[in-house]
């Protein structure tokens, strides 16, 4: 089964090797058919600490990392960040 893999802004880097990452999603109401907008944050891996509020990052589906973490950053051009 593939991995999930989601692009979006980070919204929050003040904890140590995690970032909060605000994903925009596309969805249609299940009555009235219109197409709403919808943010979802999920908290990402982010080993180097490298990537601040304001960044476009690409996060992918991982192995549980904390009781809220379960997503990693990935590193433009396929790479993953800390390995």
């Amino acid at each position: 089964m593939a991995k999930k893999v989601f692009t979006g802004t980070v919204v929050s880097d003040r904890m140590d090797k995690t970032v909060v990452v605000a994903v925009t999603m596309l969805t249609q109401h299940p009555t009235y058919k219109k197409t709403v907008k919808r943010v979802t944050k999920f908290k990402a891996h982010d080993p180097e600490n490298r990537f601040k509020v304001g960044d476009r990052v690409t996060i992918m589906e991982s192995r549980p990392y904390s009781k809220d973490k379960r997503w990693r950053v990935v590193v433009e051009g396929g790479g993953e960040a800390g390995k």
